[in-house]
């Protein structure tokens, strides 16, 4: 009720500190106290029928109530409604000692006690303030009762006594209220400082475990970036020295199969028929072997090649890139890149680009060397599956692009109708060297190198949903930044 009664007098505008507003509520709220107390004051007197008594407190309680008035219409300050508190809170004591002893009296303890609740509700300057009246009062006192002043009392001793000792009551009542409050408050404000701080050490605390993070991620990316370059380097100087020596096998095995034709055709002829089909059957199974060589020469220049074309380093700066148009501009280079080689080949592009996907702060050629890879995987998914259907069955391959933004990550997901990846071998999608292609058709660093970059080069992930006879689809998940 207090709380209410004190929040009423409290003026809505008020503006300042957080700290002006608790010493302005604790000087409210202890006006509203004391006028409650004066009220009782005010009983106490009229019962007595102690006129002077009466005359003080309604003066007090007056004084009091209209300062609160002119407080809530924004007509004193807080400071001021606790100066006249204080002051005027004063006078009344002085003027209920004169009436009730003078110097000598029992109520003139009030007027040492007095500056204590000023120091507590306005400081020391407050309390300097209220203890120089006191004294000064005291001095006046004082001085009358040495002067032989005498003010007729009205009031019988029986009465003086009841009266005194109620209020000496109550006003010990209101100093441990008004006391009780100012350390309640100043209480809560420790609590509520407390509380702020230890919200302030949890937001910092995760500010710097958010930064430690970002450090580790930064340092795995940064040691990632160091072990792709030097794996590029080493990469690169062990597919260089394969290449020369393969490059013979090559070469040596379309001069040997050049060579066979023209002994076919020239000394073979010379030959007796008996001897002429056994180096027929000679010559055919050299010419075989001359083929396999050659085809694996072949398979193995196109590993080489891949491990060059893998190992060949990008600038590794970061841009804030758009990856909408990033994947439609390899959606469409892939597509008419495989166009190129079979006019036959149609397939369906479907885009599902979110328009307020952020830019994200990423090596762009990386990130489309990995797209490139995954959509040329799924048009040989689709233009695999589209050779296995019968033309009756109406199939119509199509590739599915979609980007969103979701759970803090933006994600890229590359979804195909094609034949779809069985559970035995899903696992090793990733690992390097691993393909489904047949021979000379895939290295297998594709999936491999595009995980690596992904996941190490820029901490996000890379997955396979696949459900064999339907379809695959990877997504791959960035993180959004800030």
């Amino acid at each position: 009720m207090l709380q209410r009664v004190s929040t009423y007098f409290f003026p809505p505008d008020f503006s300042g500190t957080e700290e002006n507003r608790r010493q302005a509520t604790i000087i409210v709220n202890s006006v509203v106290l004391t006028s409650l107390f004066t009220l009782n004051y005010l009983i106490l007197c009229l019962w007595l029928r102690y006129e002077p008594g009466i005359y003080i407190m309604l003066a007090n309680l007056l004084v009091f109530v209209t300062a609160l008035f002119l407080f809530k219409a924004g007509v004193i300050t807080y400071l001021a409604l606790g100066y006249a508190f204080n002051l005027f809170g004063i006078l009344f004591v002085f003027l209920e000692c004169f009436y009730l002893g003078g110097f000598y009296g029992d109520v003139t303890i009030w007027l040492v006690v007095m500056p204590l609740v000023g120091t507590f509700l306005l400081g020391k300057k407050g309390g300097l303030i209220t203890l120089s009246l006191s004294l000064t009062l005291l001095l006046v006192l004082w001085y009358l009762e040495f002067r032989g002043v005498v003010v007729p009392n009205h009031i019988t001793l029986n009465e003086y006594r009841l009266f005194f000792r109620l209020n000496i009551i109550m006003g010990l009542m209101l100093i441990i209220v008004i006391i009780a409050f100012v350390f309640t408050n100043s209480n809560n404000r420790a609590l509520r400082l407390i509380s702020e701080k230890n919200a302030l050490l949890q937001l910092r605390s995760e500010q710097l475990e958010q930064s430690l993070n970002e450090l580790r991620t930064t340092q795995v990316q940064l040691i990632q970036k160091e072990k792709m370059a030097s794996l590029g380097e080493l990469t690169a100087g062990i597919a260089h020295e394969i290449q020369n020596p393969l490059n013979f096998v090559n070469n040596f095995a379309e001069v040997s199969s050049e060579l066979v034709v023209e002994l076919k055709e020239g000394s073979l002829m010379l030959l007796p028929v008996d001897e002429k089909e056994y180096a027929d059957e000679i010559v055919g199974d050299l010419s075989l072997n001359l083929v396999k060589i050659s085809q694996h020469g072949q398979r193995a220049s196109a590993i080489v090649r891949g491990m060059l074309k893998h190992s060949s380093s990008s600038t590794g700066e970061r841009q804030l890139t758009d990856l909408n148009a990033l994947a439609d501009e390899y959606l469409r280079l892939s597509y008419h890149g495989l166009r190129a080689k079979d006019n036959s080949f149609n397939c369906q592009l479907i885009t599902e680009f979110d328009p307020n996907l952020p830019h994200l702060n990423i090596v762009g050629q990386d990130i489309g060397r990995v797209l490139l890879n995954l959509f040329t995987n799924a048009f040989y998914a689709v233009q695999q599956k589209a050779r296995q259907m019968e033309p009756a069955a109406n199939y119509e391959p199509t590739v599915r692009v979609r980007t969103c933004r979701q759970n803090g990550k933006v994600d890229i997901h590359v979804r195909d109708n094609g034949s779809g990846v069985p559970d035995g071998i899903r696992a090793k999608i990733f690992q390097p060297f691993f393909t489904t292609k047949p021979t000379g058709e895939g290295t297998g660093l594709g999936l491999s190198l595009s995980y690596d970059i992904i996941t190490k080069g820029h901490g996000g992930e890379l997955v396979i949903k696949s459900q064999e006879g339907e379809g695959a689809e990877f997504v791959i998940s960035l993180p959004a930044g800030k």
